[in-house]
């Protein structure tokens, strides 16, 4: 209305209107994961040229399929060899005129053939033993016979084949894995004294895993001392085994729902990062567990991952874990639910030297040439023992 009247340029209430329209944030593209969420490993495998090197395990290959087309498969491979004996069928019979002949004393080498149709049903009587007393062989035709054996054992591969295919995709051993979950975010918080990295894992079956272990590792961009880049370097980090951690080693005993806790100490490539910095890293955390199956025998692994930003820094689980009539239960409608609990915005470097954040910034860029920077140190926060050595990964990881 105001450019109707005059009071404002028309030229100027076109590009307001344009300016409003611009979004003013730029969202931050999420990394690519390396494992999803629910554990499937997000690779692409492309310009594999030895593509033979599938054929010469058909098996493997087949159990690896998608369903769809292992359906296809296994529907096509009895159709085909149907189709493929009746129309050897077929030939024996017109080659010894049992299609035309119907003299009283004529032996055909097959009762009862008369056209491809029944050639069909024939085979699929012979393969599938079904017999329906119609049709049957005489001993007019030596080949016949031959046929009849040879169609008896292709039958039987198949069946081994195409069978033990369906039975291994069903028992596969990610269909147990469906059943073990991983908490939704990892958290950041002290533990007994001591900066962790922690994520809860759980199984919701009675059968238990049998020798269950699980493993965690960093993935990120590294780089090395001759400058080559490493665009997913896999860097394994030691797992706790303190209260309700599991054993020593990466060793559980996964009876019920546990905290996998992993000590952000100099040997940890996360001990130079503060919480700002957690936020701006471009890594993922991966988490490994592995067991027998106690009904199965089949070993079994599961996998999640987590994010920079699926990390809280200062959260800390949630108990889940009661007495109710005289035995132990689990709540995992809170499996995943965390509560803040004061934790220091500082990394594991800074806290165990005690200093504020300011002093290391200004530390760091007196290294890249700036200036260094005074001031009194904070007081101590000290969760970590001191007398261990520098971390390899110093180097590698941002200030």
């Amino acid at each position: 209305m105001l450019a109707r009247k005059g009071l404002i340029p028309e030229e100027y209430v076109l590009r307001l209107v344009e300016d409003v329209s611009r979004p003013r944030y730029k969202e931050r593209q999420r990394k690519v994961r390396f494992v999803a969420k629910s554990g499937a490993c997000k690779v692409a495998h492309t310009n594999i040229r030895e593509q033979g090197r599938f054929l010469q395990d058909v098996f493997t290959t087949l159990v690896d399929l998608k369903w769809r087309h292992t359906l296809l498969i296994f529907t096509m491979s009895f159709l085909c060899s149907w189709l493929l004996f009746a129309m050897i069928w077929w030939l024996i019979a017109f080659a010894h005129g049992d299609l035309h002949r119907t003299e009283p004393h004529f032996v055909p080498c097959i009762t009862s053939l008369r056209s491809f149709t029944s050639a069909f049903l024939f085979s699929i009587e012979v393969q599938v033993t079904i017999g329906f007393g119609g049709r049957m062989i005489t001993e007019e035709c030596p080949a016949a016979i031959t046929v009849l054996m040879a169609q008896n054992i292709a039958g039987l591969l198949i069946n081994a084949i195409m069978l033990g295919c369906i039975f291994m995709k069903t028992s596969q051993a990610h269909r147990r894995a469906e059943t073990l979950i991983f908490s939704k975010h990892a958290v950041v918080s002290p533990r007994n004294g001591r900066l962790c990295l922690m994520c809860r894992v759980g199984d919701l079956r009675k059968s238990m895993i049998i020798g269950a272990s699980i493993r965690m590792q960093v993935v990120r961009r590294t780089a090395t001392a001759e400058g080559e880049v490493v665009p997913l370097d896999q860097i394994d980090v030691q797992i706790d085994g303190g209260p309700g951690g599991g054993g020593g080693g990466g060793a559980i005993f996964l009876v019920s729902p546990l905290i996998i806790a992993h000590v952000i100490d100099r040997d940890s490539p996360l001990y130079r990062l503060t919480a700002a910095d957690l936020q701006r890293q471009d890594l993922e955390v991966i988490v490994i567990l592995e067991g027998v199956v106690e009904t199965t025998g089949i070993t079994t692994q599961a996998r999640t991952s987590y994010l920079a930003d699926e990390i809280l820094w200062g959260h800390r689980f949630v108990a889940i874990v009661g007495e109710e009539e005289g035995r132990y239960s689990v709540d995992y409608s809170k499996f995943g639910n965390t509560v803040k609990v004061p934790t220091p915005p500082l990394g594991a470097r800074q806290l165990e030297r005690g200093q504020p954040p300011a002093f290391y910034e200004e530390e760091d860029d007196d290294e890249g040439g700036g200036r260094r920077g005074g001031g009194e140190k904070a007081a101590t926060f000290d969760i970590f023992p001191t007398g261990s050595s520098v971390s390899p990964y110093d180097e590698l990881s941002p200030s």
